[in-house]
C-alpha cells in the first residue's frame, strides 16, 4: 500500500527510507502519497500547497544572488564567487520545483514500486486495487504456515478517491461514499482469505485510519474528505477532536469478545508495542517508547488505557494536550494552538487549502483553551475559573505533564523542513533515464 515515507538520502538509489530498510521483508505499494495528480484531475493537490512556497523562495533567492553580483562586480562588498554560485543552484532547484509541480508531479511522484524495483511510472490507478489487494492476497498463502505481519495501507478515502466502476454510483454519498464501500470490499475480501486458510483464531487483525476526514477537500459542492461528525475540525489541524479521533477494530475470536466496546484512549502509537507484545518480543529500552501495548486492555486484565496523558502535535509544534484523570474519570484537553480557520466560521482552512502548524496561521492560548471532553465532544464550551472551579489546577497539571514531557525529547533533523521538501533531482526515484521517467512492468509481466 501507501508507504508515504519516501526513498532516497544522499543518492537515487540508496533507499535509506525505503520499507526493507526499516524491518520489512518484502513491500509493494506507492513509496509517496497519493496525489490528485495521480489521477490527471483539474485539482492540482502538490502544486496548491507548495507553488506558492516554491515560487516565493525562488524569488528570495534570485534577490539574494543579484544583489551579491552586483556587489561583487561594483566592489561595494567582497563575496566568493562559491557562495554566489551555491544559492544561484538553489534557486535553481526552487525553481525547477515550482516548473515541475505544473505538469511533471504525475510522473515523478506518483510510482509503485516491488521491492527495490519501480514496477510503473506513473502508476495506473485503474489497476492499482486489484493489484494491491492480489497482492495482499498472495502474501497471506505464502506465508500461512508461519507468523507474519501484513500491513496494508489503502489508497482508499483519500482523494483522489480512485473508485473501480464497480463500486461508481453505489453509494448514496457520492463518490466518498462509493469509496468507503470499496474499501469495505477489499477488507472484507482479505478476512475472507483469513478465514479460507483458517488462521481466524490466530490471527491478530487491527483496523483504524491515520486521521480524521479532510475538510478542505472539495468539489464543487461535493465533499470529497469525509464527514467528522460532532467533532470540530479535521485533518492536519493538530488538536481538534475532529482530526484525531478515528475509528479502532479489533478481530480476533477465540481470544478477543466479540461485541465489546471499550471507552479508553488509545493510539496509533500503540500498534507498535502491541505487535512486539504479540510476537514475544520486548520494546528498546534505551528510548522513551511512547506506545502501550493493548493487549491487556483488550483483554481486560486492565479496565484502563496506558496513557494518562496525550501530546497532540501539529509537525514539530505542540498544538494539544489530553489528560484522562483516573480518580474521576473525567477527560480534559488543553489547547496551546489552534488554526486559523478560513473564512473565520468555516471550522476549516478553505483559503489555504491545508491548515499551518505555526506563524500568522495560527492563534495561540495563553492560558490555554481547556475543555471538558467527557461533557462537551465537540470542543464547543472552553471552561474558566468562572465556569469551572478545577480549570486553574487542571492546567497546572497538565503545564507540570508538558514540562516532564519535554525532558524525554531528542533534538532530531526536522524531516518537514524546507530544505527536505525542496524537490532534488539526483534523488528522485526514476526507472528510465532520467527526467524520461517511463515503465509499466506490471502490464509486461501480465
Amino acid at each position: 500500500g501507501k508507504w508515504h515515507m519516501g526513498v532516497n538520502c544522499k543518492s537515487r538509489h540508496d533507499h535509506c527510507h525505503h520499507p526493507l530498510n526499516h524491518g520489512f521483508d518484502y513491500f509493494y505499494g506507492m513509496p509517496f502519497t497519493l496525489l490528485n495528480e495521480c489521477q490527471g484531475t483539474d485539482d492540482p493537490e502538490l502544486a496548491k500547497s507548495l507553488q506558492d512556497t516554491y515560487w516565493f523562495y525562488t524569488q528570495m533567492i534570485i534577490l539574494a544572488v543579484l544583489t551579491l553580483l552586483i556587489g561583487k562586480l561594483t566592489n561595494l562588498f567582497s563575496v566568493k564567487w562559491k557562495i554566489i554560485i551555491c544559492l544561484a543552484i538553489c534557486g535553481l532547484l526552487y525553481f525547477i520545483s515550482w516548473f515541475s509541480s505544473y505538469g511533471f508531479t504525475k510522473y515523478w511522484n506518483c510510482i509503485l514500486m516491488r521491492n527495490h524495483d519501480i514496477t510503473e511510472q506513473p502508476m495506473d490507478l485503474e489497476k492499482t486495487t486489484s493489484n494491491m489487494l492480489k497482492e495482499a492476497v498472495s502474501f497471506i498463502e505464502r506465508n500461512k504456515h508461519r507468523p507474519f505481519l501484513l500491513f496494508v495501507s489503502l489508497l482508499h478515502v483519500h482523494t483522489p478517491l480512485v473508485t473501480t466502476e464497480k463500486f461508481l454510483g453505489r453509494s448514496r454519498h457520492g463518490l466518498y461514499g462509493d469509496n468507503i464501500e470499496e474499501m469495505d470490499w477489499m477488507v472484507g475480501m482479505l478476512l475472507d482469505v483469513i478465514d479460507k486458510e483458517g488462521l481466524k483464531n490466530t490471527t491478530f487483525i487491527y483496523f483504524a485510519s491515520d486521521h480524521g476526514g479532510s475538510l478542505e477537500a472539495h468539489r464543487g459542492n461535493a465533499q470529497l474528505g469525509g464527514w467528522n461528525g460532532i467533532y470540530k475540525g479535521g485533518k492536519g489541524m493538530g488538536g481538534w477532536e475532529g482530526g484525531i479521533r478515528v475509528p479502532g477494530i479489533v478481530r480476533w475470536p477465540g481470544v478477543l469478545p466479540a461485541g465489546t466496546v471499550i471507552n479508553e484512549l488509545t493510539s496509533l502509537m500503540d500498534i507498535f508495542p502491541t505487535v512486539v507484545h504479540l510476537a514475544g518480543g520486548a520494546v528498546p529500552q534505551d528510548r522513551v517508547i511512547d506506545g502501550r501495548t493493548l493487549l491487556p486492555l483488550l483483554r481486560g486484565t486492565v479496565q484502563h488505557s496506558g496513557h494518562e496523558f496525550m501530546f497532540h502535535y501539529c509537525g514539530v509544534y505542540l498544538h494539544a494536550v489530553r489528560w484522562h484523570q483516573k480518580d474521576s474519570g473525567t477527560i480534559w484537553k488543553a489547547h496551546y494552538a489552534t488554526p486559523v480557520f478560513q473564512p473565520e466560521a468555516s471550522g476549516a482552512c478553505f483559503g489555504r487549502g491545508i491548515c499551518p502548524c505555526f506563524g500568522d496561521g495560527v492563534t495561540h492560548h495563553d492560558p490555554p483553551l481547556l475543555f471538558d471532553l467527557s461533557q462537551d465532544p465537540s470542543e464547543s464550551n472552553p471552561l474558566s475559573a468562572d465556569t469551572e472551579p478545577l480549570s486553574d489546577t487542571v492546567t497546572r497539571r497538565i503545564g507540570k505533564a508538558v514540562e516532564e514531557h519535554r525532558k524525554t525529547l531528542t533534538p532530531v533533523p526536522q524531516q518537514l523542513s524546507p530544505h527536505n521538501n525542496i524537490w532534488k533531482p539526483w534523488l528522485q526515484p526514476c526507472c528510465g533515464t532520467f527526467p524520461f521517467c517511463w515503465c509499466d512492468e506490471e502490464n509486461n509481466k501480465a
